[in-house]
């Protein structure tokens, strides 16, 4: 059959990266016929799919010759199940294939395949020399501003492990078919399909090797930390992966590569002390080999085969391990390999390494001041002193293993003594007014230290003087108030401070500003409520207050924020004041009275809640028998029962009864609303 040429539909062009790099996805019609894809130019090639069946593709270079028939293969560095493996959840992940430079795809799947999506990744040729950087005792690396990675795709920042405890080996089964120049690209293309492909937070591998020997860092977040990449399923925590680029099924790796990788093992596994002999046991967070929870013993230098059901890093290299474990650990000698501490201050401490050769060592405790507290040394292949921290005063201590020649060994014990801070110092109210009508003649101060500290309150003047001591105690850490009353100080702005100072002697302080004023008093209304319709009942009220000095005072009517009624607004003298005020004019409603006074030195407010009601409350008896009432609203109830009147405050609307003893002959009643609208009678039987 002819093969049929599709219009394929444009899924998305991914924003693109430095020098022309970008990846461009399609949606493909599955089928067994063969179908070409015409594209624009790209240099490697992804699918994804959905179902058990397998795609198998060829693709046509710039010169028009298509290449041998391929089957897309599943992907099996892969990320641990979590949030970077959400995008592709379903779906069949292929490994990407450096294709060079080509410009259509021809494909046909075999078996079933419900969904086919195809990315196309453009990775340009670096017309710029590499950068290369150089860190103590590493290989010369290309770091990823070196080979251009796109940082502006990366979707997380990195996770990072507790230590590098060993390294995994791959290869990334594309093509042997690339020039040292474009080594650079290939790396390029592969973050890209495993960012905006994949859908990963960054490239998966931590490190890559090319037939030429050179070194391309991988996943960002520090060549020389503990980074958790997406290369290993199960088993990403707490190892590198190192991933050859191209197919060493049956190729053997190049004398350069092999070179490459032994010297960057031997370097990153010396980062953390890992002996490349040594075995670990690991256990695995879950794949389809090793369930979550297993317990596995690998080598420092595995193949992703020992974790994973997987060919890779392919025959040829799988079968050079031994010999690439044999020259890494003959590389860069003498090492010192295992450091572990043992013990937790205040009792024994143990402290044990391993060493390449016989030599002499040392080891030494230092204190946050960097002075050495505790020291032991011998001579050997094996480390192994304790120290009695017995003394040792609860801190955080640096211990340091060394040895000449070789890199030392580093690490924290204890806990360093958190800092002292104090914080959010409030004073509620602001305005102290110690008159003794209640309102504001006392203060609430709260504060938070975050260690245990002597606490000194102190109240300063505008001169920074100290005019009032208020308390000076050890208080705990966390969060303390207190309330400053007993205000004797003369009216004034002043400042409220707070002193701690912690066991160290390390003092902090923290200040706010605070008013004493006492010009305005005992703000009172003459009734809660008025009704304001003639009948001679609570139709006014007073409003009344003391100023204690002259002032600027202000009476405004609020409902809600809005202002309805300014009864009052002038210069007052000092002494009793009182203002009779009717409400004309207002709608019944909830109101609040606000008072100011402005003296010389600030406004003073005081408020209360007045209720313009004209509205009678309505009262029933609803049994008789039982004498069951039911009332509208708040209200005084009078209850004549038998000829002797009871009177009872009811608090809230709705129903009540009343207590009798004895048969009752006859009943009557009428309520009264704070605002002294009475109800009409209600009488029973």
């Amino acid at each position: 059959m002819r093969p049929l040429f599709l219009a394929a539909v444009l899924a998305a062009v991914l924003p693109g990266s430095a020098f022309g790099a970008g990846l461009m996805a399609r949606d493909l019609t599955p089928q067994a016929t063969r179908g070409a894809v015409p594209t624009k130019m790209f240099e490697l090639v992804g699918a994804h799919w959905r179902g058990p069946g397998l795609v198998k593709y060829r693709t046509r270079n710039l010169a028009g010759r298509w290449s041998a028939w391929r089957v897309f293969s599943p992907e099996d560095a892969l990320p641990d199940n979590g949030r970077e493996r959400r995008a592709t959840r379903g779906w069949r992940i292929a490994s990407p294939f450096w294709t060079g430079p080509s410009n259509a795809l021809q494909y046909r799947t075999v078996g079933r395949v419900s969904r086919l999506r195809a990315y196309f990744v453009r990775s340009p040729r670096e017309r710029l020399p590499l950068k290369r950087v150089h860190l103590a005792g590493a290989p010369p690396v290309i770091n990823r501003a070196g080979w251009h990675a796109d940082e502006a795709i990366r979707r997380a920042a990195p996770y990072y492990a507790d230590s590098v405890h060993f390294a995994i080996v791959h290869h990334t089964a594309g093509s042997n078919s690339y020039t040292r120049a474009q080594s650079a690209s290939i790396v390029r293309a592969i973050e890209l399909y495993h960012v905006q492909g994949n859908g990963w937070n960054d490239i998966g591998y931590n490190f890559l090797v090319d037939k030429y020997g050179q070194i391309f860092e991988g996943r960002y977040g520090g060549m020389t930390r503990p980074v958790i990449g997406a290369h290993s399923e199960g088993f990403n925590t707490g190892s590198v992966g190192v991933a050859v680029i191209g197919d060493y099924s049956s190729t053997s790796i190049t004398p350069a590569a092999r070179a490459a990788l032994v010297s960057l093992l031997a370097w990153r596994l010396d980062l953390d002390h890992v002996d490349p002999s040594s075995s670990v046991v690991r256990v695995s967070a879950g794949n389809p080999r090793y369930r979550a929870g297993t317990a596995v013993t690998l080598r420092a230098i595995s193949a992703h085969r020992d974790v994973y059901p997987t060919s890779c890093p392919g025959a040829s290299l799988y079968g050079q391990l031994a010999a690439i474990r044999a020259g890494v650990a003959q590389t860069g000698l003498p090492k010192l390999y295992s450091p572990a501490v043992v013990g937790t201050l205040g009792g024994p401490i143990r402290f044990t390494a391993r060493l390449s050769g016989q030599t002499s060592w040392a080891v030494t405790v230092r204190d946050q001041n960097k002075v050495v507290i505790a020291s032991g040394a011998g001579i050997g292949a094996s480390i192994d002193w304790t120290w009695d921290s017995t003394a040792a005063a609860t801190a955080l201590y640096t211990w340091t293993i060394s040895a000449p020649q070789m890199r030392s060994a580093t690490g924290t014990i204890g806990t360093a003594p958190a800092p002292l801070s104090l914080q959010q110092l409030k004073i509620a109210p602001g305005v102290v007014t110690p008159n003794g009508d209640g309102r504001g003649d006392e203060a609430k101060v709260s504060y938070r230290i975050s260690v245990p500290a002597l606490v000194t309150a102190s109240v300063l003047d505008s001169l920074g003087d100290t005019v009032a001591t208020l308390f000076s105690q050890r208080r705990p850490a966390g969060q303390s108030e207190f309330t400053w009353s007993e205000v004797g100080l003369v009216d004034g702005r002043y400042r409220l401070s707070l002193v701690a100072k912690d066991d160290r002697g390390k003092q902090v302080q923290s200040i706010v500003q605070v008013y004493v004023d006492r010009t305005l008093a005992g703000f009172a209304a003459s009734a809660q409520a008025i009704s304001p319709n003639g009948d001679g009942r609570f139709d006014t009220l007073d409003y009344s207050f003391q100023l204690n000095a002259p002032a600027h005072v202000r009476l405004r009517i609020l409902h809600g924020s809005s202002v309805v009624a300014t009864p009052i607004d002038a210069a007052l003298v000092a002494g009793q004041q009182r203002l009779t005020w009717d409400g004309s004019g207002l709608p019944d409603g909830r109101y609040s009275a606000v008072l100011s006074a402005t003296d010389s030195l600030l406004t003073v407010k005081q408020s209360v809640i007045v209720k313009i009601d004209r509205v009678a409350p309505t009262l029933r008896l609803t049994s008789f028998r039982l004498l069951r009432f039911w009332v509208s609203e708040p209200s005084r109830v009078t209850v004549v029962l038998n000829g002797r009147a009871h009177v009872l405050a009811i608090k809230r609307a709705g129903y009540f009864r009343v207590g009798h003893v004895g048969p009752v002959r006859a009943v009557r009643a009428y309520a009264r609303d704070l605002a002294g609208n009475q109800s009409r009678q209600v009488r029973g039987p």
